[in-house]
C-alpha cells in the first residue's frame, strides 16, 4: 500500500485484517484498515487529523478508542481494554512499559510508538515498497513526525543475502530490546502462545536429542582466552553411546525435518531483523503439536545446528582449506583475532546459553517425573506446570536473541561487534530473567523430587513389611531387600580378604546384622570380635554356622565427607566379619524399617535371621554380651532357655571377664565386688572389710569393677587403690570394666526384651540385677559372696555400717556362720533405712518399658524426664 506525503492517509489496523508492521529500528510506519485515518501534512509539518474522523476506535474484542479531549489524539488501552486520554501531546500515541500500562510521552510531540500486544502482526515482505515518499526518521523538531531524506524515493526492507549497515543493525536490536520489555506481561503473552499449543499426543523422548544440543553447545563455548573449548575422551565415547543407543536413529529420522525448519525459521528472521518475538510466536507456530519440552529441546538442537556450524568453522578454518574459505566469508578470521575486545559480548552470550539450557533441562525433568507417584494435584508440579510455558516462551526468545548475536558476528562484521552494548544489555537481561525462572522451576522441582522420594520410600517400606510376614525358601530375598536389591555389583566385603564378594555367600545360612552408626565403640568391637573368633575356632562347632554381617546406618540430612569416610573405613578395616560396602547402599525404606520395627537408635543392635529369613531375634546383642556363642542360634527361644537356667550367683556376674575371680570362686574364698567413684568411701570401706576378715578369720579377696560411667573419676580411684594398696585386684583395663557394666545392662535390656522385666515373684535373679544397677546410679555399693553364692547385694552406705558395727554381730558368726551373721545385720540395717531404686533410660537404648516397678518396694516408679550433657566420656545407655 502507498502513502502520499501530501494527502496519503495512515491507517489503524483491523484486527481481523493481515496487518504488515515493519519494524522499529527503521522507522517505518504502515499501518491498514478501514476504521479511520490519519492525513498526513503536505509540508512535512504537524501530523493533523482528518476532517472526517477525529478519533479511531478499535473492534470490541481488543477494547475500544475513547476520544480525545483533544483534537487528533491517539489513545492506546492499558489492558488491552480502554484506552487513557492523552492530556499532553497531539498526536501521540504511547508505549506501555508494565503490564498494559501506557506512559504519557513528555518529549516529542508528534510521536507515534506502536504497541506490540494488540495482536499478530506480520513484517512486510522483504524488498516491497513501504512508502513511496522515502525512508521515515525522527522528528528533529517539535511537531513534526517524518522528516524526509534529500532525495524523496522508496524504502525497502533487506531481503535475505542482504547485509545491514551496523546502524540498522544497531537499530534492529534496539527494537528488539523494547520490545522484550513491552513483552513484560507475561498473563497475556502466555495465553498468545498457549494459542498455537495443540499437541497431538505423540510421545517425544528428548532425553538423547537435549543430550547432543548440550554437547554441541558445551564444545563450542566462546572462550575469548582459547575461543573454543574441545570436548575430552570421554565426552567423545559417552556421545557416542547415547548416539547408538536403540531407537535414537529413527527419533532423528523422524524429528529432522522439523529441526531443520525451525533451523531455517530462526536464521531467516535473525538475518531479516525480524521482531524477536514474532520470531519466537513463528517458532511455536512450527512446533504447535508437541509437548512444551519436547518445542523447547527441537528449537535447542535447531539452534544448537546453526550455533555449533559457524564455531566449527573457527575450530578447524586454519587446516582445513574448505572450511578457510567459508570462514572468510563468515569473517570468521577477524573475529578470532578480535576476540579478546569481544570479551563481554561473549561472557553475556555464554551465560545466556548456560541458563537456557538449565531452563530445558529443569522442563524436561518435569515432563519425566514418575505419573503414578505424583499427580497435577500436587501444589509443586501445578505451580511448575502454571509457569512452563512462560519459561518455554522466555528459554525459545533468548535462543533467538542468540541466534541474532552469533548471526551479527557474521554479517556486520567487527565494527558493528565491539559497538553493540546494547546487544549485551539485551543478553544479561534475559539471562536474569532465566535466571529467576530457573530457580522457581528448581525449587518446584526439588519439592516434587522429595514427593515422590516420599512415595516411593513408603511403597518400598511396604514392601519390607510384606517381606518379612511371608515364609520363603531361603534368605536371599530378604537379604538383597535389606542390603542391596541389584546385582549390577558386590555390596559386601569379606572381613578377612578384605574383597569384595556378592551376596550370595550368605545363602542359607544364619546370619546376625549388627546394625550401628559410624561411632560404633572400640570397646564394643573388640569384645565382640573376640566372641566372633572363638566361634571359629571350633570349625566343628554349631557356633560356626552363623555369619556375622555390620550394617552401617548414618544420618542423610548430613552430606557425606572425607572425614566420615576415613572413618567409616577404619571401623570396617577392625572387623573380621562381612561389612556392606558402603553405607550408601542402604535406602531410606530399610532404615526407616530398622527404627520403626527393631527399635534401634544409636545403639548398636544384632538382629538375627534364620536360613530362610525369618527374624528370630529382634536383638541378640544382649545375648552376646551375657553368654557369647553359647547362645547360638540367638534365638528367643534359645535366650528363654538360658535365662531359665540362670540363678543369681556371682559367676553370672563376672562369667568370662576375669579367671581370677572365678578361680577364688572354686576356691570357696568370701569375695568382695564393689564398685563406685567415691574415693572416701572406698577407702573407708576397704580398710573396715580387711579389719573384720581379720578378725573373723576368713579367706576376703576384694575386686573393684569401678562404675558404668564417669571413666575419669573411676581411673583416680583405681590409682588411689594402687597407691595405697587397698584393694588386692581390679581392671586397669577401661574395656573390661566397660564389658562388665554393658553384661549388666544387657541383663536387663534381655529382660524387658522378653517382657519380663517387672516379675519379682517369678524372677529373683531380675530383682537383683535391677537393684544392683539402681546402687551404682546412688554411689558405692558391694556384693557379697561365699564361693558362687552370693550372701548379700548391698548399697554401699548398708554394707559399710554392718562391717563398722562388727562387735554388735560378731557372736553369731561362730553359731550362724560369717555369711548368714552378715546377712542377718544387713538385713536389719537395710529394713531400717534403704534408698529406693531410680532407673534413667536413654531414647538412644532402643526397646524402653512402658512402666517400672521398684527392686525394694515394689511400687510402680514414677516417669521424669532427664536431660544429661552428653559430652562425658563413658556415659552408658542407661543410668541407675
Amino acid at each position: 500500500m502507498e502513502s502520499k506525503l501530501g494527502a496519503g492517509a495512515l491507517q489503524q489496523p483491523n484486527v481481523s485484517s493481515s496487518v504488515q508492521q515493519p519494524s522499529r529500528a527503521n522507522n517505518v510506519l504502515q499501518q491498514s484498515s478501514q476504521v479511520g485515518s490519519l492525513q498526513q501534512p503536505s509540508q512535512l509539518g504537524p501530523l493533523q487529523p482528518s476532517s472526517q474522523l477525529g478519533n479511531l476506535q478499535q473492534p470490541t474484542q481488543l477494547g475500544s478508542y475513547q476520544p480525545s479531549s483533544q483534537l487528533g489524539a491517539l489513545q492506546q488501552p492499558t489492558q488491552l481494554g480502554s484506552y487513557p486520554q492523552s492530556s499532553q501531546l497531539l498526536g501521540s500515541q504511547q508505549q506501555p512499559t508494565q503490564l498494559g500500562s501506557y506512559p504519557q510521552s513528555s518529549q516529542q510531540l508528534g510521536s507515534l510508538q506502536q504497541p506490540t500486544q494488540l495482536g499478530p502482526y506480520q513484517q512486510p515482505s522483504l524488498g516491497s515498497n513501504v512508502l513511496q515518499a522515502g525512508p521515515l526518521q525522527q522528528p528533529s523538531q517539535l511537531g513534526s513526525l517524518i522528516q524526509p531524506t534529500q532525495q524523496l524515493g522508496s524504502f525497502q526492507q533487506p531481503s535475505l543475502g542482504s547485509k545491514l549497515s551496523p546502524s540498522s543493525m544497531q537499530q534492529l536490536i534496539r527494537s528488539d530490546r523494547g520490545s522484550m520489555l513491552t513483552l513484560s506481561d507475561d498473563n497475556v503473552m502466555v495465553k498468545q502462545i498457549q494459542g498455537t499449543h495443540a499437541p497431538d499426543g505423540r510421545e517425544v523422548d528428548v532425553r538423547p536429542l537435549l543430550f547432543i544440543a548440550e554437547d554441541i553447545l558445551n564444545r563450542a563455548t566462546l572462550n575469548p582466552d582459547g575461543l573454543l573449548v574441545a570436548g575430552t575422551q570421554a565426552q567423545i565415547e559417552s556421545l557416542e553411546q547415547r548416539v547408538q543407543q536403540a531407537g535414537f536413529l529413527s527419533l532423528l529420522d523422524a524429528l529432522s525435518f522439523t529441526i531443520d525448519r525451525i533451523s531455517r525459521e530462526i536464521s531467516y528472521k535473525a538475518m531479516g531483523g525480524t521482531d524477536a518475538h514474532q520470531t519466537t510466536l513463528s517458532i511455536f507456530n512450527l512446533v504447535s503439536s508437541y509437548s512444551w519440552d519436547a518445542k523447547l529441546v527441537l528449537t535447542l538442537a535447531a539452534f544448537a545446528l546453526n550455533y555449533g556450524e559457524f564455531w566449527l568453522l573457527a575450530q578447524i578454518y586454519s587446516t582445513n582449506q574448505l572450511a578457510k574459505a567459508m570462514a572468510l566469508l563468515r569473517q570468521v578470521p577477524g573475529l578470532i583475532e578480535r576476540a579478546v575486545l569481544l570479551k563481554p559480548r561473549f561472557d553475556a552470550l555464554n551465560d545466556l546459553l548456560r541458563e537456557t539450557m538449565e531452563v530445558t533441562r529443569s522442563v524436561v525433568e518435569f515432563r519425566e517425573l514418575p505419573s503414578m507417584y505424583i499427580t497435577p494435584d500436587v501444589p509443586a508440579l501445578s505451580t511448575a506446570m502454571a509457569v512452563i510455558p512462560t519459561a518455554v516462551y522466555w528459554t525459545i526468545r533468548s535462543i533467538v536473541a542468540c541466534s541474532t548475536q552469533i548471526n551479527s558476528f557474521s554479517s556486520m562484521g567487527f565494527e558493528f561487534a565491539i559497538s553493540a552494548t546494547e546487544a549485551h544489555w539485551e543478553l544479561s537481561t534475559l539471562a536474569h530473567k532465566l535466571k529467576n525462572i530457573r530457580e522457581l522451576l528448581k525449587t518446584n522441582l526439588e519439592k516434587c523430587l522429595q514427593y515422590i522420594e516420599e512415595r516411593m520410600d513408603g511403597e518400598s517400606y511396604q514392601i519390607l513389611i510384606n517381606l518379612f510376614e511371608t515364609i520363603h525358601l531361603d534368605n536371599m530375598k530378604v537379604l538383597k531387600a535389606l542390603i542391596y536389591p541389584r546385582d549390577d555389583l558386590q555390596p559386601l566385603v569379606d572381613g578377612s580378604s578384605k574383597k569384595r564378594v556378592n551376596i550370595e555367600v550368605l545363602r542359607r545360612k544364619n546370619v546376625l546384622l549388627l546394625i550401628s552408626g559410624l561411632d560404633v565403640s572400640q570397646d564394643e568391637l573388640s569384645i565382640l570380635e573376640q566372641i566372633y573368633n572363638e566361634s571359629r575356632m571350633h570349625s566343628t562347632r554349631l557356633e560356626s554356622l552363623y555369619e556375622l554381617v555390620w550394617i552401617p546406618l548414618i544420618d542423610r540430612s548430613v552430606q557425606w565427607s572425607d572425614p566420615m569416610q576415613k572413618q567409616f573405613e577404619t571401623v570396617r578395616s577392625a572387623m573380621p566379619w562381612y561389612t556392606v560396602h558402603h553405607p550408601s547402599l542402604i535406602g531410606k525404606p530399610v532404615v526407616r524399617f530398622i527404627k520403626e520395627k527393631w527399635h534401634f537408635r544409636n545403639k548398636p543392635i544384632l538382629v538375627v535371621l534364620d536360613p530362610q529369613g525369618k527374624v528370630v531375634s529382634p536383638n541378640a546383642i544382649h545375648m552376646m554380651w551375657i553368654w557369647g556363642s553359647n547362645a547360638f542360634p540367638f534365638t528367643t527361644l534359645r535366650e528363654e532357655q538360658l535365662w531359665r537356667d540362670e540363678t543369681w550367683r556371682l559367676e553370672l556376674l563376672v562369667d568370662g571377664i576375669d579367671q581370677t575371680i572365678l578361680n577364688w570362686i572354686k576356691e570357696g574364698k568370701y569375695i568382695f565386688l564393689y564398685g563406685g567413684d567415691d574415693t572416701e568411701w572406698v577407702r573407708k570401706f576397704t580398710n573396715e572389710a580387711r579389719a573384720v576378715a581379720a578378725a573373723a578369720r576368713i579367706p576376703l579377696e576384694m575386686f573393684y569393677v569401678g562404675k558404668g560411667s564417669k571413666r575419669e573419676q573411676v581411673r583416680r580411684v583405681i590409682n588411689t587403690i594402687t597407691l595405697e594398696k587397698l584393694s588386692s585386684s581390679y581392671w586397669q583395663d577401661p574395656a573390661m570394666i566397660w564389658f562388665f557394666w554393658t553384661r549388666l545392662e544387657s541383663m536387663l535390656f534381655s529382660k524387658i526384651q522378653l517382657g519380663k522385666s517387672d516379675d519379682h515373684a517369678a524372677d529373683p535373679v531380675m530383682q537383683e540385677i535391677k537393684r544392683l544397677l539402681s546402687y551404682d546410679r546412688e554411689g558405692g555399693w558391694a556384693v557379697l559372696s561365699k564361693g558362687s553364692s552370693i550372701v548379700v547385694n548391698g548399697h554401699g552406705n548398708t554394707v559399710w555400717t554392718t562391717l563398722l558395727e562388727y562387735e554388735m554381730w560378731k557372736a553369731n558368726v561362730a553359731l550362724q556362720g560369717f555369711d548368714v551373721a552378715f546377712k542377718n545385720h544387713h538385713d536389719l540395717r537395710h529394713g531400717e533405712k534403704y534408698p529406693c531404686c531410680r532407673f534413667e533410660f536413654s531414647h538412644n537404648a532402643g526397646r524402653i518399658p512402658e512402666r517400672m516397678k521398684c527392686p525394694q518396694c515394689h511400687r510402680n516408679m514414677e516417669e521424669f524426664t532427664t536431660f544429661l550433657c552428653c559430652h562425658e566420656e563413658g556415659v552408658p545407655t542407661i543410668l541407675y
